[in-house]
């Protein structure tokens, strides 16, 4: 069975924080049945946030999921979060899914992280459509959200509805595609929208709008642009058949209103996922993306765990053939083989136990020991690589102690179950200090970590101020050989190379490469060179941190047929490494946030100014309704307190927003040796 026979959507909801997107999938619960009352994020009743933190935030943290019914279709929908801390959830979830739903602030429009989560479903080649929220919050235009989507996002918007009324006046919304109106009589839910004909004082706009429409897509269907320039009418289905092939083939992206906390728009959104987003099958297959076939070997990719106090769950999504309970399956990025002990349909903190998933299923696995997130699960006879899925690099740094000694252990311990759920988490040691080092996106998602080592692990760790997580890199290229030699007695150690370290580009990373030719050192005594390099690139030789952008590239050297073996050759490179590296010109370089700063007019000169003292640089600045916005770019060290600098320079009415950018050579006064 092709998986483009079942009527399956896979979709992400997927916005800025604050912007409403959880609010939307609250309502979709309760529209679709699946809910028989509404869950509210403000009050800690949204069924999708059930983690006592997110609760206690009012703030999404982990992706959630859940399986709906509409109009005779299944949608399965994963919630992720809005904040930039937690960006992992966001990438994990659109390298699985088929399609997203991507929410707007009706009166912010496109916002910092709206931009970062639509580069990233570019990336995955994810089809999307839009959905303006908040149109009954004073300031809210839908005309302007839509102009911005086009603009900051380079994209052609395709408008569906218009708005009937404004801000508190906000009713309903002209559907241009019927030519009519949907009013919502009440705000909770407890009717569906009215049906009638269009307003008298919107109908000139609306058929302009709708000549935009049909110009827009008629294109993507050939008999449709020949009735189309014949003054012929076009039949409704005909149109949203031709919306769904552009979106699929990302010509547009159709864009919807309403107000899901007023209960404003829900329907008809769920009518558009269900019309314009892909089934499984309809997309091209791909390396990345096997042909959803239920009868072909097994393909899945891993791409979330979670762990819920009895058994860890792995999540996957099924690209091709099915998954048993009780099946041995193939992890190609281990070798190792796993046994699926249980599969659970989840619906956000619920689970139901199924017996088999097939090609489009997303479900949580238990019994799988060795499987982290990016790792894929084939057939043993068929085995296949699907991409991982790309984690940002860590930003900041905290020390861990915990506070009763015997909790050390179990603090490692914890510390190893929390990064596997999060691979955006970091944990190292200290090679001086000997602490615990977490390292993350941001300070929120920290302090999330070490709430959950608190609440979930029964440990009550120490915690230090939070630093910046700097880097070092090389500024010029040198050649060194190194010569490894020890005699105790027995057996020595003997191990000779020549390595060359070269400069690479801003966020290229440490690659390493062999030349070795003649056998003039064995190959297997080369991967042992690598993992030297890389071992001795986590302590850098200026201050201590993690050495990147360069290229290491063993040239040459020698081996001694009885002393020579893979530990004198990781050593010699080790040691071969942090000699080239003090010689090349070490720098620091110190992470760079894209802040937006969205104030009051008449502060935007303290802003500003206040920006500039911390070594930022104003890219650009401009207006936002009656607020002025700040595009800026300010190392991360400069950040710390600036909450309360801002609130204090614009009498607590500006808010900021900020998401790491990239790693700079960080200024000369700056680059001497950092305190461990």
């Amino acid at each position: 069975m092709n998986s483009n026979d079942r009527n399956l959507r896979n979709i992400g909801v997927i916005a800025h924080v604050d912007a409403g997107k959880t609010t939307v999938t609250e309502r979709i619960l309760f529209h679709t049945g699946e809910n028989h009352r509404i869950g509210e994020v403000h009050d800690g009743s949204a069924r999708m946030d059930f983690d006592p933190q997110e609760r206690q935030r009012g703030i999404t943290i982990d992706s959630a999921a859940v399986s709906v019914q509409w109009k005779g279709a299944q949608i399965n929908i994963i919630d992720t979060p809005g904040h930039i801390d937690f960006n992992v959830e966001v990438r994990r979830a659109l390298r699985v899914l088929d399609g997203a739903v991507v929410v707007f602030d009706g009166v912010a429009g496109v916002e910092p992280q709206t931009e970062t989560n639509w580069r990233l479903a570019d990336g995955y080649g994810v089809p999307r459509i839009a959905f303006v929220n908040k149109l009954d919050r004073v300031g809210a235009d839908f005309r302007r959200v839509v102009s911005m989507i086009g603009e900051r996002l380079g994209v052609k918007a395709l408008v569906l509805q218009l708005p009937i009324g404004a801000e508190g006046g906000f009713r309903g919304v002209v559907d241009l595609l019927a030519m009519r109106s949907l009013v919502w009589p009440h705000d909770d839910a407890s009717e569906p929208p009215q049906v009638g004909a269009v307003p008298p004082e919107l109908l000139d706009l609306a058929l302009r709008e709708r000549e935009r429409l049909l110009e827009a897509v008629v294109e993507q269907d050939d008999e449709l642009l020949l009735a189309y320039l014949n003054g012929q009418a076009l039949p409704v289905e005909a149109l949203r058949r031709a919306i769904r092939k552009g979106v699929l083939a990302q010509a547009f992206v159709p864009v919807l209103g309403g107000s899901a906390y007023r209960n404003r728009g829900v329907e008809p959104l769920l009518d558009a996922v269900v019309d314009f987003l892909p089934r499984p099958g309809d997309l091209p297959a791909t390396e990345n993306r096997p042909a959803a076939d239920a009868r072909a070997p097994l393909a899945a990719l891993a791409f979330k765990l979670a762990h819920d106090g009895h058994a860890g769950m792995v999540f996957v999504r099924v690209y091709s053939g099915r998954l048993r309970r009780g099946d041995t399956v193939l992890n190609t990025a281990t070798g190792r083989v796993e046994r699926v002990s249980r599969l659970y349909e989840v619906h956000a903190d619920e689970r139901i136990d199924v017996d088999e998933a097939q090609a489009g299923d997303i479900v949580a696995v238990v019994g799988l020991k060795d499987t982290l997130t990016g790792h894929t699960l084939s057939d043993r006879a068929h085995p296949v690589q699907l991409e991982a899925i790309s984690v940002p690099e860590p930003v900041i740094d905290v020390a861990l102690e915990p506070r009763r000694q015997a909790d050390q252990q179990a603090l490692t311990a914890a510390l190893a179950l929390l990064q596997r759920e999060d691979p955006s988490l970091r944990v190292r040691q200290d090679a001086e200090s000997g602490q615990l080092i977490l390292s993350g996106m941001g300070e929120l998602q920290l302090e999330v970590a070490v709430e959950r080592l608190r609440s979930r692990h029964g440990i009550d760790a120490a915690v230090g101020r939070p630093e910046v997580a700097y880097r070092e890199s090389i500024s010029k290229e040198v050649e060194v050989n190194h010569v490894h030699r020890k005699q105790s007695g027995g057996p020595g150690q003997f191990a000779e190379l020549r390595l060359r370290l070269a400069p690479l580009e801003r966020g290229a990373g440490l690659r390493f490469e062999s030349r070795i030719t003649g056998g003039a050192i064995p190959k297997e005594y080369i991967p042992a060179v690598e993992a030297g390099v890389r071992r001795a690139a986590q302590v850098g030789v200026l201050a201590g941190f993690p050495t990147v952008d360069l290229q290491a590239t063993l040239l040459d050297g020698s081996f001694h047929e009885r002393d020579s073996s893979t530990l004198a050759f990781e050593l010699a490179a080790a040691a071969a490494f942090r000699e080239a590296a003090a010689q090349a010109g070490p720098v620091l370089l110190e992470p760079v946030m894209a802040v937006e700063v969205v104030t009051p007019q008449d502060h935007l000169g303290d802003v500003i100014g206040d920006l500039h003292r911390r070594r930022g640089t104003v890219r650009a600045h401009g207006s936002r309704g009656n607020a002025a916005v700040v595009d800026a770019e300010v190392p991360l060290k400069e950040m710390f307190g600036y909450i309360g600098s801002l609130r204090a320079l614009s009498q607590g009415r500006a808010q900021y927003t900020m998401q790491f950018d990239r790693y700079r050579q960080a200024a000369a006064e700056r680059a001497a040796p950092m305190p461990a």
